[in-house]
């Protein structure tokens, strides 16, 4: 089972451009995303720039409408990710709650929907995904 850990520091939905972690943070978070790749857990894992460095792109009636950040109605955003392969949520919980987070961040834990997971006619429209995933 795949899981998406998904970092949510509060306060970084307001962080100017060019906002890093300190070295000591990301020595930390080092250690534990060894202790992720020696299990042999860890799938990917990336940390993103502020939201003040970022576009969205939302749709209104088919139409897209480019906004550059900051996004001022935002309250939590992403800081980064990890992609696991575990056997079961609990597992994944058991790997997030070892994380070196400060007391502003949350991490969500998402699972990632299989082909499997879906009923026939939803597989038969995705023909190719598979394939298309295999290329990355």
């Amino acid at each position: 089972m795949r899981f998406m850990m998904l970092v949510i520091p509060k306060g970084y939905e307001k962080a100017p451009p060019g906002t890093v972690p300190d070295a000591k943070a990301v020595e930390a978070m080092m250690k534990y995303n060894e202790a992720l790749q020696n299990a042999g857990v860890l799938l990917t894992l990336d940390g993103l720039h502020p939201p003040s460095m970022g576009a969205r792109v939302s749709f209104t009636g088919g139409k897209p409408t480019v906004t550059d950040g900051p996004f001022i109605e935002t309250t939590e955003v992403l800081g980064g990710y990890w992609m696991i392969d575990v056997k079961s949520k609990e597992e994944a919980v058991a790997w997030a709650s070892r994380a070196p987070m400060s007391d502003n961040e949350i991490i969500e834990i998402r699972q990632v929907q299989e082909m499997s997971d879906f009923p026939p006619d939803v597989q038969k429209a995705a023909e190719g995904f598979e394939a298309m995933h295999a290329q990355r």
